[in-house]
Order: C-alpha cells, then structure tokens, then sequence
C-alpha cells in the first residue's frame, strides 16, 4: 500500500468516527431538547395549577370577606331599626323631654311633697306600684316592693 492510499483510509475511518460522533451527538441534542420541553410543560402546567390554586384561595377569602361584611350590614340594619323603633318608643313615652327648670329659687330649694333631694342634687320622685307599673311595663307582683321611686338626674 502506497502512502496516499494509507491517508485516505485513515482519513475515511476519521471521518466514519466523526460522523459517528455526530449522529451520536445529534441524537443527544434530540433527546435533551425533548427533556427541556417536556420539562417546559410540566413547569407550564404547575404554574398553571398554582395560579388557578391561588385564584381559588382569593375567590374563597372574597367570599369570606363578603359574608362578614354582609352580616355585618344586617346587624347593622337590624341595629338601626332597633334603635329607631326605641326612639320612636322613648318619644312616644314622653321620656325623651327635659323638664323645665324651676322658675324662682325657692321652687328650687324645696321639694314636692312626693320628692325628696338626694346626695349630688338628685330628685327622687315617689310613685305607686300601678303609676309604676304603667310607666316602665313590670307590675307591681313582680317587684320585690310594691312601692317604687322614679330618680331624676340634673
């Protein structure tokens, strides 16, 4: 075998081994870019999945948030109709109008013959177990005393 003869098998089997190497190569190029975009759509999906997961956990505490806030409304409402019908109640009872002073200082310094003065200027005011009973709606049975005392504050 003459020289020239000798390079170009050696130059054939190089460039069989390189070819070989390069398919082997390319068939691991193949494989990996199949493995990253398997990859790519898993991460896809789980990011996906938490996403949704975390809208599901907001939608739930709007949900909450809006439970407590409507029943904080209707207590409020209720709260507010009370209140109304209790004002209503006091002004139909007469409750809700200040008495007007006395006109002279010896109006002042002497009590009615069914008040007497108490400690820190209060006026207690007799009344009978029935005139009691009408006002403030508990008969007279009910209470330990048959007599009550209605207490003024100035």
């Amino acid at each position: 075998m003459s020289v020239l003869e000798l390079i170009k098998m050696s130059a054939k089997q190089e460039l069989e081994k390189l070819r070989n190497m390069r398919a082997e190569l390319e068939e691991e190029s193949n494989s990996l870019e199949e493995q990253q975009c398997s990859l790519e759509n898993t991460v896809d999906s789980l990011e996906e999945k938490i996403i949704i997961e975390e809208l599901k956990i907001e939608k739930a505490a709007i949900e909450e948030l809006k439970n407590r806030n409507k029943a904080a409304k209707d207590s409020i409402a209720k709260l507010k109709s009370k209140k109304k019908k209790l004002e209503i109640k006091l002004e139909n009872a007469g409750y809700d109008q200040e008495e007007s002073p006395p006109k002279n200082q010896e109006e002042a310094s002497e009590p009615e013959e069914n008040e007497e003065i108490g400690e820190g200027g209060v006026v207690v005011t007799a009344i009978d177990g029935e005139a009691f009973e009408e006002q403030v709606g508990i008969s007279a049975e009910d209470s330990p005393k048959q007599e009550k005392r209605k207490r003024r504050f100035f």
